[in-house]
């Protein structure tokens, strides 16, 4: 029978201080990442299904299976499934569950970009947003910067509640980091060293005139086209970072629109999570720069955590 990892057993095998460094450098080895499938279920109610296949040539290939649905209020919005095979043989290794090991191997890409796009004394982290994967990247972040003060800003403010709270009882959180819920979002932009947007918003949500120069801008929650967090004169001043040129430059709305418009130079996209990973760009070089991270997310990262996942547990089977 295939063995079905479970969240509690996918969060335990997967820890920040570990995942982090992993991802870095599962960027500089050899595997196959097509573009992921996206399937619209419903315009409506702006549900998607998403396939994401990835192979190792001497390893493991595994597709992730998640369904997006934005409007769920009693279940949470997203839910996936990995499966991992072997490569050489094509069988079957595993079932895990896709949702934890979605919500970590992307915030540990946020924080793994961040070590090389923000500035090194960050200390102030803006969360914009309260959905499942935002108490996932404020930790994340943690782990990368000296981060000391988290705000968390939503247009609910029950929620908003809600994460400060799953986030101070997060067992990988410093126990230092204090913790408060902002109202004004326009002043907590004035004040954040990174700011993270966890939002699915067709409509900008963070905009440029509120963000200090030096600033870094961790772009999370929109994955299609028709979907913006940042304006565009944020954009016009940025330095920009993508986790992959391939699925960023043709499923994130901050880069299609503003590209499309003129408010983004391609030229301002300097490199890809790859490129940062081996050395080929430094990252930040000038401490005064606006910098942005945009991500849709790799089917990469879904490997290089799940062969995690296999070697903590199966080897204790």
């Amino acid at each position: 029978m295939i063995p079905h990892y479970s969240q509690q057993q996918v969060r335990a095998a997967l820890p920040y201080a570990r995942l982090i460094p992993a991802l870095r450098q599962a960027f500089t080895e050899d595997m196959i990442a097509p573009r992921r499938h996206a399937h619209t279920l419903s315009e409506a109610d702006n549900s998607s299904l998403l396939l994401m296949p990835v192979w190792q040539s001497h390893g493991h290939l595994g597709v992730k299976l998640v369904t997006v649905a934005p409007h769920n209020t009693s279940l949470p919005s997203v839910h996936a499934i990995f499966v991992l095979f072997d490569t050489q043989t094509g069988a079957p290794l595993a079932l895990m569950d896709g949702e934890e090991l979605t919500l970590r191997r992307t915030a540990a890409a946020s924080a793994l970009a961040s070590s090389f796009a923000s500035r090194s004394d960050s200390q102030r982290l803006l969360l914009v947003g309260n959905g499942s994967l935002a108490p996932h990247i404020a930790v994340a972040h943690c782990h990368t910067r000296p981060v000391s003060h988290i705000s968390i800003w939503g247009r609910s403010g029950d929620k908003s509640a809600l994460t400060a709270r799953m986030l101070r009882e997060h067992a990988e959180l410093p126990a230092t980091v204090h913790i408060e819920v902002v109202s004004d979002l326009a002043a907590a932009c004035s004040q954040a060293d990174i700011i993270s947007c966890v939002t699915t918003s067709k409509t900008p949500v963070v905009l440029g005139e509120h963000v200090k120069a030096g600033t870094h801008v961790d772009l999370v929650g929109g994955f299609r086209p028709d979907m913006r967090e940042v304006d565009d004169a944020l954009m016009h001043k940025a330095t920009v970072y993508v986790d992959t040129y391939a699925g960023a430059l043709a499923e994130a709305g901050d880069l299609t629109q503003t590209l499309t418009n003129g408010s983004l130079a391609r030229s301002a996209i300097v490199a890809e999570l790859a490129e940062l990973c081996a050395g080929q760009h430094p990252g930040r070089t000038q401490a005064t720069d606006i910098s942005v991270f945009k991500s849709v997310g790799t089917a990469i990262e879904d490997l290089c955590a799940a062969n995690l996942v296999w070697e903590s547990l199966a080897a204790n089977a």
